[in-house]
């Protein structure tokens, strides 16, 4: 399995950290990020802890694709209908 870019950003390679999704020229997970993203840290906040090796495009990036994926896939994770 080859690398696959999933944006300008994210790629996954089978030989970079197990194949996740990182940013591109980094070891940093994306969902490493997208959870600090979700526990309402800044995102200025978020560059600074990794030191300038992402940029705001890269987050903007990763919440784009997780919130497609989520749209994508969301009967996935449904626990039960709720009446409306």
């Amino acid at each position: 399995m080859e690398t696959q870019i999933a944006g300008r950003y994210i790629i996954t390679d089978p030989n970079i950290c197990h194949g996740k999704p990182i940013f591109r020229g980094t070891r940093i997970f994306v969902e490493d990020v997208l959870e600090q993203v979700a526990s309402g840290m800044a995102w200025e906040t978020i560059l600074e802890e990794w030191h300038g090796s992402i940029t705001t495009e890269a987050i903007k990036e990763a919440v784009q694709l997780a919130s497609r994926a989520l749209i994508e896939h969301i009967d996935e994770y449904i626990l039960e209908p709720v009446a409306t």
